[in-house]
């Protein structure tokens, strides 16, 4: 492989704080003709995967003596690995991804995309188009009058009116018109991720493990696809991982099919003091704790990175967000498949039509997942010698601008014949047989498989796992 496929590597490694000469000990294989695009989205999974790999081995030589372990990466494997909501079967059933009111909708003046998987987001959208009457079973019709409404409306208007009444569209712009947004501008002047001490704490002691993150405990409060990506990698990396939801928000069991492997799921109301007294009892045992909320929501209950951080000093606290937790849109809530639209992603892969286009996976998602698993990995290895409190910040809208801007195209490797088959797995749980994306993240040595597999949504026990 060429000097100029590690360049993108070589930017998320150095984002990471990583020592550049481990670079070079990457072994590269597997087919490349992967991930199709006019942007490169190959070359951005292969680096996010790699520098995870890279964070996972250097773990592990802090914890087990002499020398990283070698880092392996397949371009199948990533690919696979990306498109892992889309390979799910349970018993032959494939996922469910996107609802009908998920979708491109043209208007008075150009495109503007709306997301409606979950039913309160339904509900806010159909409420800030003066649709909410309709039955909810019509979804024919709903989408007909949706588009109807839309067609005579300007796209900017829909994305302030649905923002406003809690729902979620954008309206699609060209990279030069999100570069001039202030949104788009304030991403602009900000690097891929931040990962930074934020206080003093003893030096981490680990013992020797079979897995670089074996022994630790992770809080993981985050929903969808990048943060339960980062926190899944983690679970095949040994970390016992502990997944706490909402009752009151709902969540889909096939994305929890997807991305609960590795991790135990359950449920707690920080509205009731019981459960926060359960909720308190497990941050005091947490080594780590990731959220993916929007910024803000989780600070009525005293959760923000700050807080976090005076609680329990020594801390590794990760926060992901779509837009960041800063501009004007650092507030709103948003998902890979929006963060396309407005960052110019949608434009540049247009058809020859104009109608808008998306990348061929949910790559914004599965990448930001993966820097944020390498970003924690790194933390836990610094705290080794440094001690501290860690605090990684990542969000969809950087990852993009990463991919648009700044990740050079691979143009010299030669295509070679992919099988997804070869990169999936079959397990049996209580849910019935799963038909699953393998992991991508592989060193010498270490785990080629979770030893967990998805259960029912928030239905284990709040506790941490017996030592």
């Amino acid at each position: 492989m060429i000097k100029r496929a590690t360049e993108a590597v070589e930017q998320a490694w150095a984002a990471l704080g990583g020592d550049p000469a481990r670079v070079a000990s990457i072994r590269y294989q597997g087919p490349s003709d992967v991930l199709p695009s006019r942007l490169p989205v190959r070359e951005l999974a292969r680096a996010t995967v790699a520098v995870c790999g890279l964070a996972a081995a250097e773990l592990a030589a802090a914890r087990n003596g002499g020398t990283p372990p070698g880092v392996r990466v397949d371009d199948g494997a990533v690919a696979t690995a990306f498109l892992s909501e889309r390979q799910l079967r349970l018993d032959g059933r494939a996922a469910v991804n996107f609802a009908p009111l998920s979708r491109f909708w043209r208007t008075a003046d150009g495109w503007v995309r709306t997301h409606a998987n979950y039913p309160h987001h339904r509900a806010r959208l159909t409420e800030a188009l003066g649709l909410a009457a309709m039955a909810p079973d019509d979804e024919g019709a709903l989408v007909e009058r949706v588009a109807a409404e839309l067609a005579g409306r300007r796209a900017a208007e829909v994305e302030e009116t649905v923002f406003a009444a809690g729902g979620l569209a954008v309206a699609a712009r060209t990279p030069e018109e999100w570069a001039a947004h202030p949104q788009g501008a304030e991403v602009a002047r900000r690097p891929l991720l931040s990962l930074r001490r934020t206080g003093d704490a003893p030096v981490r002691r680990l013992g020797p493990g079979g897995a670089p993150a074996e022994g630790l405990r992770v809080l993981d409060l985050t929903r969808v696809i990048a943060g339960p990506v980062a926190t899944r990698t983690l679970g095949l990396l040994g970390a016992d991982v502990l997944r706490v939801d909402s009752p009151g928000l709902p969540e889909s069991q096939d994305a929890h099919n997807d991305t609960g492997f590795g991790k135990r799921s359950t449920v707690l109301d920080l509205a009731r003091r019981a459960d926060r007294a359960v909720f308190e009892g497990l941050l005091a045992k947490a080594d780590v704790v990731i959220t993916g909320y929007r910024p803000g929501a989780l600070d009525r209950h005293g959760l923000s990175a700050r807080a976090l951080a005076e609680r329990r000093p020594g801390l590794v606290i990760g926060q992901l967000s779509a837009w960041g937790d800063y501009g004007p849109w650092g507030g709103r809530r948003g998902f890979d498949s929006l963060v396309q639209v407005p960052c110019g992603i949608a434009a540049i892969e247009a058809d020859a039509e104009g109608r808008p286009g998306a990348l061929p996976a949910q790559a914004l998602d599965h990448g930001t997942g993966y820097l944020m698993a390498a970003a924690v990995l790194r933390a836990l290895a610094e705290q080794r010698t440094a001690g501290g409190t860690y605090h990684a910040v990542l969000a969809l809208a950087q990852t993009a601008n990463w991919l648009v801007n700044s990740v050079p195209p691979d143009q010299g490797a030669a295509p070679g014949p992919y099988r997804p088959e070869a990169y999936l797995a079959e397990a049996r749980g209580e849910l019935g047989v799963l038909r699953h994306a393998l992991p991508p993240v592989s060193i010498d040595g270490g785990p080629d498989n979770w030893v967990r597999i998805p259960g029912r949504w928030g239905t284990d026990a709040p506790e941490w796992s017996a030592p």
